[in-house]
């Protein structure tokens, strides 16, 4: 007979076996003495199989297994940004200050502070009809955010406000009441496995701008568009993941490290209290919420922080924000799923992975996007997902079920890496597919000429690497001159245009602007120097003349404009007098 408590019969790692126990699906439970956190992944007859969330070192046959009776669920509500969470939406802080460095097991302690008050200012009144996902009031969460309180976007929230309250509450505390006697409180609680939903999904038309070149220029990403970054070790991606987390022009940041080396994420743990936001020049964390999963924590966890982040993510979409969700990296998350599997004695797939591993990358991926909320809001969530395929091989199966699920590819390259080339971006297996959806964006705002710029970039180094293949076989000087001047304008766009320095205060971002000013400026010394070996000038006379170096400084001042404009007057001068 089951009943809400059963007993351990086998314990395999993380995988755990209880028998005699009434549960459901997705069912959270307490196991053993000390209370470890686990969840129902499967159900034989009689036995119920759970993943855990912790250490399961020292669990024995026999000890008792506790059903919670819910699902693993996130609590939303003020309070999440700044903060700074383990896989299972556990604060890492206030763990900190109850036990040390070290976290003992079977630990719990809220997401939200259920202590500190908010000042509530309702935007409905007693009377008013409300219906899930609608915004009742506000909250000032951070100095740059306010905070939407929303009607949770359940069924038994339709009705009539029966009460509604103003001023100081913490999360737990009532302000408002329905006519149904149906609660409501600044927070609630939200299942991680199921996507909350939009009034509307609409196609993206607008780019999520991040101040690097080669992405903003050549392989855009588009406001609530996913895009994949797989590479090797060592190759950037987690600078690159950074970077984007910093200076994207998102409202909400969400930043997973899911199975990253623990010295990677002391570093962002480390760095991001210390960021300013470029926007408001407040702390970049006031905007931002941090998940932090090691590769040391247990695996079961792993998969969970990925859908905790996701979930954060959604609830401020839900809101009306913008926002970056950065999954570093999903080959850590499929890699959990495959140990997992394994226990769980499934038939595996390719290279082990499980046979649902498409199916659970779409899923995830596919909870990205931008719409009309339920409240009437425009939002979105836009997912940058790390790929880390083993010696950098893009024909693993990771990379490749990600590759059919999003639309940006931005390949990272050991050996561009190892030339110091950053970001190390290959521009030749990258590709985005929102070039054309984001056409007109770029058009309006930036300039009419931009996408035809951008495709001429490309088009040159695509033909730089054609002419690479001669060049090592016979030479560059055996090359035609305009050959070699196709070689020399693709070395200005790598070194001048896509290499980005992270570390420099003005390199590190680049507005739309400037990367279309730097684009044009190269290209301009390209048509001139045609224009010159069209009348008869050498082509060593061309090489030689110096202000095409100086578009190089260019990448390292805020007066852009004017001295791109100075350059331009310069290159006149100088091609006027060999011409």
């Amino acid at each position: 007979m089951k009943n809400e408590n059963g007993k351990l019969i086998r314990i395999a790692g993380p995988v755990v076996v209880a028998t005699g126990i009434d549960a459901k699906m997705y069912d959270l439970c307490k196991v053993g003495s000390e209370g470890l956190l686990g969840e129902v992944i499967q159900i034989d007859g009689d036995n119920t199989i759970i993943q855990v969330y912790e250490e399961t070192a020292g669990l024995k046959p026999g000890e008792v297994v506790i059903n919670q009776k819910k699902a693993l669920s996130v609590k939303l509500g003020p309070g999440l940004l700044t903060s700074i969470y383990d896989g299972i939406q556990r604060p890492l802080p206030v763990l900190d200050k109850k036990m040390g460095a070290f976290i003992l097991r079977g630990v719990d302690a809220s997401g939200l502070d259920e202590e500190k008050k908010w000042k509530f200012k309702p935007i409905v009144k007693k009377g008013d009809e409300v219906k899930p996902g609608m915004i009742i009031g506000e909250v000032k969460e951070t100095k740059t955010i306010n905070h939407k309180i929303l009607i949770p976007p359940s069924k038994e929230f339709i009705g009539k406000i029966k009460e509604i309250k103003t001023g100081e509450f913490n999360v737990n505390e009532i302000i408002a009441t329905l006519d149904n006697g149906t609660e409501i409180k600044l927070s609630h609680e939200w299942p991680v496995r199921v996507p909350r939903k939009l009034k509307l999904k609409v196609a993206p038309s607008m780019p999520l701008l991040t101040g690097q070149r080669i992405f903003d220029g050549l392989f855009p990403l588009a406001k609530g568009g996913v895009a994949a970054i797989p590479g090797p070790f060592g190759a950037g991606k987690t600078v690159a993941q950074q970077q984007l987390a910093k200076w994207s022009d998102a409202d909400i940041v969400v930043y997973i490290g899911c199975g990253e080396r623990g010295n990677e994420m002391t570093e962002v743990l480390k760095e991001f209290p210390h960021l300013k936001d470029p926007k408001s020049g407040q702390a970049l964390m006031n905007r931002t919420v941090l998940i932090a999963n090691t590769s040391n924590m247990p695996v079961a966890a792993r998969e969970a922080s990925i859908y905790t982040g996701i979930t954060i993510a959604e609830y401020y979409r839900d809101q009306g924000y913008s926002v970056a969700l950065m999954a570093d990296s999903t080959s850590r998350w499929a890699e959990a799923m495959r140990e997992i599997s394994s226990r769980l004695e499934e038939m595996p797939g390719e290279e082990g992975y499980p046979a649902y591993l498409g199916t659970r990358l779409a899923e995830f991926y596919e909870r990205a996007g931008t719409g009309t909320t339920l409240s009437g809001e425009s939002g979105s969530v836009s997912v940058i997902g790390a790929v880390s395929p083993p010696g950098g091989d893009f024909s693993e199966p990771v990379t490749q079920n990600t590759l059919r699920v999003t639309k940006a590819f931005w390949a990272l390259d050991a050996k561009l890496a190892q030339r110091r080339h950053f970001p190390s971006i290959n521009w030749l297996t990258s590709y985005s597919l929102y070039n054309k959806t984001l056409e007109k964006w770029y058009s309006e705002n930036v300039d009419p000429s931009w996408t035809k710029l951008m495709s001429e970039i490309i088009k040159i180094l695509q033909e730089e690497e054609k002419l690479l293949e001669i060049v090592q076989l016979v030479g560059s000087d055996a090359l035609p001159e305009k050959q070699q001047l196709t070689l020399e304008v693709a070395r200005m766009i790598r070194e001048f245009f896509l290499q980005q320095n992270a570390f420099h205060d003005i390199d590190t971002y680049c507005e739309p602007k400037k990367t279309f000013m730097l684009a044009d400026t190269i290209l301009y010394f390209s048509d001139k120097a045609h224009s010159a070996l069209n009348e008869g000038v050498s082509i060593t006379t061309v090489l030689n003349l110096e202000s095409k170096e100086e578009i190089a400084n260019v990448k390292f001042i805020e007066d852009f404009e004017t001295e791109l404009n100075k350059i331009k007057l310069a290159m006149d001068n100088e091609f006027s007098k060999i011409t």
